[in-house]
């Protein structure tokens, strides 16, 4: 190959280019040198023992670019020297191509030519330089590549450090729309958040923060300093509001015209500014997600319901002591198993050819959710009208196992499940169709086909389904619970006809907007809606025992803990824990599910949400707003709850209970992948391995793999879901067929 190359070099092609077989031989690898510069380099297999060619990256370039060329680069070996696709390598099979061991790279010498004085030169200054290093660089050969590309070489103008070492700057700030009414209007510090130092540095020591109505639910939050306008920003979601009253701060997101995201600190004088500030911040936040006014609309108590949930609290009670120390004891657990490899995920074995490998669908589906069986060690994987099986393998990976393809209704319509849940000890699985919205599928899991269409009802449609209790899908059980957006029923798949069961439904006159629902292991039930309510049902067919306020946002996704002592609902940028147990009054140690709330004694909700510099640091990295995934906890028929699990663009995140609950300020960690998560939840019964769907892999991963959020950590090299030796999560065309598992 190498002899070709240079054959078909010998004409007067361009002597800026250099053409080279990429091969072990060259020892080819990434340095950062300590002027700052990303350096490639790799042997001159024509030169002396040691001479080098260094290819020295512009200032711009990102270390984790970088880090994905080498990564690529020893990918090509792998392929080169074994002649199979690198898709069927392991890490330890690429190890062979890291060649960091070889030695320091030498800083590349600077090219000197009279070229350089040139028009022409002085117009590629942004271009990076390519220059041969000798062993002995006393001089430059003659006809070496040093020589041949004067034309390219300039030295960096900013060292890459400088660039990295620059501080945070705010950006310009927007002007404020004209105020119709004053909510707030307060003194306070300024922070601004630092990515490169990772703390928030003051930017002036005096500022008027300002929350005004602007007009149709609209809301504007200025803050103006004595020299400078430094901020005007609209109330949304987005902001990610938390007070801490210990600190007397006020953290926030702002997001610049151009989508960069900043995290702010306002730190007030006293608690009685804060609460004014909060109060007014509040109730703009509020009526925008609502559309109605504040004072009308909301009680006293509900009001401090609302309030609280921003804040950023703990539960002080006797235990605080055992929490900590258990926290501690986590912390310690984590330690010791950071210093394992940790699990890899499988793809496929290395005899099958990468032809019959289909990563992407001809027809552009990918995947879109996940079923993880309770009795069976199977999880399951929609992709458009197929679904993917993945068996749980002893040491807690995935195995391809088979496809189901072509799901479709009793007269042959194909269509592709909107929501899935497995059923009846997992040999049923029911799904829903987008086009039939009165109507559940029951798949039967064994033939991998539909076998039954339950018609729910001619007008009432099912919005929303769930299990008749949390480890209903362990069990015989075939009922269900549906909701539409104002109605909340049983399903009774042995009914003749309809199967909706008219004694046990509660219909409102109101359209509610139900959009999510969960049960406990006694079959308590938690309906959540879009407006952001929640309510909580002992049984079908009555009235709530209690029904929390709306806090505006929509509420996605819905969990119960088995036991119904902690409520979990998911919004799009922040998650919502509910302590469920009534500590005074008549109904003391009783349940919401049993028991109402008195009226002044609302369940004290915890905001469990990344902290704004962390948002600001993500969105810095992908360009896109939060958008968790519905969060849920480890389940188990005898596992207590102590994690959960959600997901955010490339982010899977999971949050320890035992921090939580302990007030730690670390309560979660993080995972990043190379694609957006599509969904995610732990393996059953266990809290330690979780399963993944990325849109056209699956994965499995050890809960102690995530890792705290830090800017190093969040800024990490994606990962990718790891080759081993078994058959894994991509499917092979001759897979995708209609078979059991």
């Amino acid at each position: 190959g190498e002899e070709e190359l240079n054959e078909e070099g010998d004409g007067e092609g361009d002597k800026d280019e250099r053409i080279f077989i990429l091969d072990e031989s060259l020892r080819f690898r990434v340095s950062l040198q300590d002027t700052g510069d990303t350096v490639l380099a790799w042997r001159d297999l024509s030169g002396d023992s040691g001479d080098l060619y260094e290819f020295v990256c512009h200032s711009s370039t990102k270390p984790e670019t970088a880090a994905s060329f080498e990564l690529a680069a020893a990918q090509c070996q792998f392929e080169r020297k074994y002649h199979r696709s690198h898709e069927q390598a392991t890490e330890e099979e690429l190890e062979e191509f890291d060649f960091e061991g070889e030695g320091e790279v030498p800083q590349a010498s600077p090219v000197l030519s009279p070229v350089l004085q040139s028009p022409v030169a002085q117009s590629a200054k942004s271009s990076p330089a390519v220059t041969r290093t000798p062993r002995t660089p006393t001089y430059q050969e003659p006809g070496s590549m040093a020589r041949d590309s004067t034309k390219k070489h300039i030295a960096a103008a900013t060292p890459q450090k400088a660039i990295e070492q620059t501080p945070t700057k705010a950006p310009a700030s927007r002007a404020a729309p004209t105020s119709r009414e004053v909510l707030c209007s307060e003194h306070a510090e300024l922070h601004l958040f630092d990515f490169q130092s990772g703390t928030f540095v003051l930017q002036d020591a005096s500022v008027h923060a300002q929350v005004s109505e602007v007009g149709n639910w609209k809301y504007w939050l200025q803050i103006v300093g004595t020299k400078q306008d430094w901020l005007g920003q609209e109330v949304i979601a987005d902001i990610n509001p938390v007070f801490n009253f210990e600190y007397l701060s006020f953290i926030f997101n702002h997001y610049s015209e151009d989508g960069s995201a900043y995290s702010w600190l306002l730190k007030f004088k006293d608690r009685e500014t804060e609460e004014r500030f909060q109060e007014g911040l509040m109730q703009a936040l509020w009526e925008n997600q609502n559309q109605l006014k504040w004072a009308k609309a909301i009680k006293d108590a509900d009001r401090d319901y609302v309030l609280d949930s921003f804040n950023d609290l703990v539960i002080e009670d006797s235990k605080d002591d055992e929490r900590e120390a258990e926290a501690a004891e986590e912390d310690e657990e984590e330690e010791y198993e950071d210093a394992d490899d940790g699990q890899k995920s499988e793809h496929y074995d290395s005899d099958e050819s990468e032809d019959d490998v289909v990563l992407r669908d001809e027809d552009g589906n990918v995947n879109s959710q996940l079923a993880v069986g309770a009795k069976v060690d199977r999880s399951f994987v929609v992709r458009g009208d197929k679904i993917g099986v993945f068996k749980h393998t002893d040491d807690n990976r995935l195995e391809f196992s088979t496809s189901i393809s072509k799901v479709q209704d009793m007269k042959g319509k194909k269509f592709a499940p909107k929501k899935v849940m497995l059923h009846m000890q997992d040999r049923d699985m029911v799904l829903q169709s987008a086009d039939n919205p009165n109507s559940l599928f029951r798949m039967d899991m064994e033939y991998g086909k539909v076998v039954d269409e339950w018609k729910v009802h001619d007008d009432i449609p099912v919005n929303v389904f769930a299990p008749e209790n949390k480890f209903a899908q362990t069990t015989n059980e075939q009922t269900l619970i549906g909701l539409s957006h104002n109605a909340l029923y049983r399903i009774d798949p042995r009914l003749a006809g309809n199967k909706l069961v008219e004694s046990e439904l509660k219909q409102y006159a109101s359209k509610n907007d139900f959009s999510a629902a969960a049960t406990t292991s006694q079959g308590y039930i938690s309906v959540a809606s879009n407006k952001g309510d929640i309510r909580m049902f002992d049984r079908l067919g009555i009235q709530a025992k209690t029904a929390l306020p709306a806090l505006g946002d929509p509420i996605i996704g819905l969990d119960n803990s088995a036991d119904g002592r902690w409520v979990l609902a998911t919004t799009r940028t922040y998650l919502l824990l509910i302590d469920n147990m009534q500590h005074t009054g008549k109904n003391e140690g009783k349940l919401g599910f049993e028991k109402p709330f008195a009226k002044d004694s609302k369940p004290q909700p915890r905001r469990l949400a990344l902290t704004p510099s962390h948002v600001a640091q993500f969105q810095h990295e992908t360009k896109a707003p939060l958008s968790f995934t519905p969060a849920k906890f480890n389940t188990g028929e005898d596992a207590s709850e102590t994690a959960i699990i959600t997901a955010t663009g490339p982010f899977v995140v999971t949050w320890s209970m035992k921090k939580v609950l302990a007030g730690r300020k670390d309560p979660y960690s993080i995972k990043r992948y190379s694609e957006e998560v599509k969904a995610d939840n732990f393996k059953f019964g266990s809290d330690k391995n979780i399963v993944v769907a990325l849109p056209n892999e699956v994965d499995m991963v050890a809960r102690r793999q995530l890792l705290r959020p830090t800017r190093e950590s969040i800024a990490a090299l994606p990962a990718t879901p790891r080759r081993g030796k078994g058959r894994g999560s991509y499917l092979g065309r001759n897979e995708v067929v209609n078979s059991p598992y």
